[in-house]
């Protein structure tokens, strides 16, 4: 295997559309962390790059859920992620974002440099196009069958359920999820990378790492077997990093061009020597990232580079599979997830907890469950009655026996050397087992080494010895503690908040990787900060409440109704323009040979007239007699079923669907009465 300088690591830019879930953290934000800590520990010399992608369609639909701009979107939730991320020990290098001026920069120079080569195609081709919102819809702005598995909410590039990927001419019943009217498709000009003619390269890029992880090899072999297609780099959008050309002043870089070409703009902001982090090829480059960004990693961003010439390509791109939740698929819009930044509310101080506990549970081959169940039984008997145990037992009969100094070994046992031999492997195996990207097996490893420590003091039983043999329990107490210091630093990658609270207890600054794997860590004589514990056990009734929590978020998100997006806004002008008014139904009849209208007379103070109402499956005629609604005016008059109708009661949908009407809040209200 090559021996490299140097190493770009970077994990996946989150949609800055969200807080954070425990999913994206076992995805590929916690093994990148522990890969790059194992890194700065061994004195490679690394950069950590991550930061918020904050162009994509999720940003837009957040917008128009929350009545607010996409800029709003991303500056709240790029500084909550910022901020999370920081509390859980994700120790990136930098945290950028895609809105930065360098970013939008550097992949407009890529882009123009792609297009000044003539790598582009330049297509016009049909697209789905929202006529009452008036504009072309993005992947994510359709909804619709999934042709694969039948999932009725699939998106237009991909099926969450089946995880099938789509355009979205590939949809059944295609619906726009900004009105939810049917799309019609329309002309527009894009500019494609043309894949296809860029297969056979990308293809020998690709079999030359059949060493990757088999999912990740398995569904890129799988992509080029069904034959590469050009993909459109620009959309017809208006939020994203414009299309640096005269005749696409309306369009936007595709966000999988743009956001990848944040690790480069996010590396320049980070280090004027940047280019050696991506153009030297004794750079190893890697990409941390969850299943359903392989073909963006592994395929479309390397064609960019490949395109481009000057960069290195990733080596490697070890995508993990997905974090299940007690028995099911995380769901932001159901609400059923652990956020993080309420699990370190909830759970002071036990950042490394919930480290632990998503890597011992990584899915790192297959989809794998978090239950609050598993999450106690980690804590309370692998933390505490391991791990913590070991390190207590050892840092108490030290205090008690030998006022908290390291004693000096007298004399060593066959058991005392099998057990520093023993000691003197760990670095390598786990150190192996991180360099292999298996991080399950090294945290198992690290644990294998405390159950050591444990089963060597229960051998021994100092606390016995103690009364006929003092000398043998200064060997087996010193030998105890060098173990606890390898603890320290073996555990910094996985647990640093641990490993640096062990450090304290034992008096010493933080040590490299190269220093365990020794018995003689601690040098006799040495003095030990006061004992304390590591851990502390978690109750049934602490992790209830976080199972009843989840139930009872997930209840209110199925019983309530969505809520439709805001509409574009207007000029207050606009709204001047509408003459609102309080009426009172005087007369009400059923229109013949129409199921749904009514013919209303309605008393608006201005006049009488006729307003015809599709609300005859809510309301029979004699209820709304005498009612008092609010009603448009001045709407220009229609005629339905032969009737012409003069104006439009307001009405508003409960989430049953029922229509219900906009009533003034007092009864007595005078006709004719301008609603503001």
């Amino acid at each position: 295997m090559k021996t490299f300088k140097r190493y770009t690591v970077t994990a996946a830019l989150p949609y800055a559309n969200g807080p954070l879930h425990i999913g994206h953290i076992a995805g590929c934000y916690l093994p990148a962390d522990i890969y790059v800590r194992y890194l700065r520990s061994k004195g490679r010399d690394v950069v950590f790059i991550c930061g918020s992608d904050e162009h994509g369609v999720p940003i837009t639909i957040r917008a128009r859920k929350e009545n607010i701009t996409p800029q709003q979107v991303v500056d709240k939730y790029h500084n909550q992620m910022k901020q999370t991320f920081e509390e859980m020990g994700i120790a990136f290098s930098i945290y950028s974002r895609t809105s930065s001026p360098v970013h939008h920069k550097t992949a407009s120079d890529i882009f123009m440099k792609l297009y000044n080569k003539g790598i582009f195609q330049e297509s016009v081709t049909e697209q789905y196009y929202d006529e009452k919102v008036g504009q072309f819809l993005a992947d994510r702005y359709i909804t619709g069958t999934c042709p694969n598995c039948g999932n009725p909410n699939a998106y237009g590039d991909q099926c969450e359920k089946c995880g099938t990927s789509l355009s979205p001419l590939d949809l059944k019943n295609p619906v726009s999820a900004l009105s939810g009217e049917k799309p019609v498709l329309r002309e527009t000009k894009n500019w494609f990378l043309p894949l296809d003619k860029l297969q056979p390269q990308i293809e020998a890029y690709i079999n030359k790492h059949s060493d990757w992880k088999p999912n990740v090899f398995g569904q890129c072999k799988s992509w080029l077997s069904q034959g590469l297609q050009p993909r459109a780099m620009t959309r017809d959008l208006d939020w994203g990093v414009k299309v640096p050309l005269k005749g696409a002043e309306n369009k936007v870089l595709y966000v999988w061009f743009d956001a990848p070409i944040g690790y480069i703009s996010a590396t320049k902001e980070l280090t004027k020597d940047w280019e050696k982090y991506w153009k030297d090829e004794d750079t190893r480059l890697i990409h941390f990232i969850g299943k359903d960004n392989i073909v963006f990693h592994c395929i479309i961003f390397p064609s960019v580079l490949m395109c481009d010439g000057d960069y290195i390509l990733p080596d490697n791109v070890p995508a993990n599979e997905f974090l299940n939740l007690e028995g099911e698929k995380i769901s932001t819009s159901r609400n059923w997830a652990v956020w993080v930044h309420e699990y370190l509310l909830d759970f002071p101080g036990k950042q490394d907890v919930m480290r632990y506990a998503l890597c011992a549970n990584a899915p790192e081959a297959k989809d794998n469950d978090f239950t609050w169940k598993d999450f106690q039984a980690r804590n309370n008997n692998e933390l505490v009655a391991i791990l913590g145990n070991f390190v207590h037992r050892t840092q108490v009969l030290t205090w008690k026996y030998f006022d908290g100094k390291i004693p000096h070994a007298e004399a060593y046992e066959k058991s005392d050397l099998f057990v520093m031999e023993e000691l003197s492997r760990f670095p390598q195996k786990i150190a192996d087992s991180i360099e292999t990207f298996h991080f399950r097996e090294a945290l198992s490893e690290l644990m294998n080494l405390a159950r050591m420590g444990n089963k060597y003091l229960a051998d021994n039983e100092p606390w016995k010895a103690i009364t006929h043999n003092p000398k043998r329990v200064q060997t087996v107490l010193n030998i105890s503690q060098q173990i606890c210091a390898n603890l320290a630093v073996l555990m910094k990658p996985f647990m640093p908040f641990t490993s640096d609270k062990l450090s304290k207890l034992l008096n010493v600054a933080p040590l490299n990787w190269d220093a365990a794997g020794k018995a003689t860590m601690l040098p006799d004589g040495h003095k030990l900060s006061e004992a304390t514990m590591l851990f502390e056990r978690i109750e049934d009734e602490t992790v209830q409440k976080q199972v009843d929590k989840l139930h009872a978020s997930k209840t209110v998100s199925e019983t309530t109704k969505t809520v439709a997006p805001s509409k574009n806004t207007i000029a207050f002008e606009d709204f001047e323009k509408m003459d609102l008014r309080v009426g009172t139904i005087v007369n009400a009849e059923k229109v013949s040979g129409a199921d749904k209208l009514l013919k209303l007379t309605v008393n608006t103070g201005i006049d009488t007239r006729t307003v015809v109402s599709g609300i005859a499956k809510y309301y029979k005629p004699e209820q709304i007699i005498g009612k008092q609604v609010c009603l448009l005016v001045n709407l220009t008059p229609r005629k339905l079923r032969g009737i012409e109708s003069q104006g439009m009661i307001l009405m508003a949908e409960n989430a049953d669907g029922e229509l219900i009407f906009v009533s003034p809040v007092k009864t007595e209200t005078d006709n004719g009465a301008i609603v503001k």
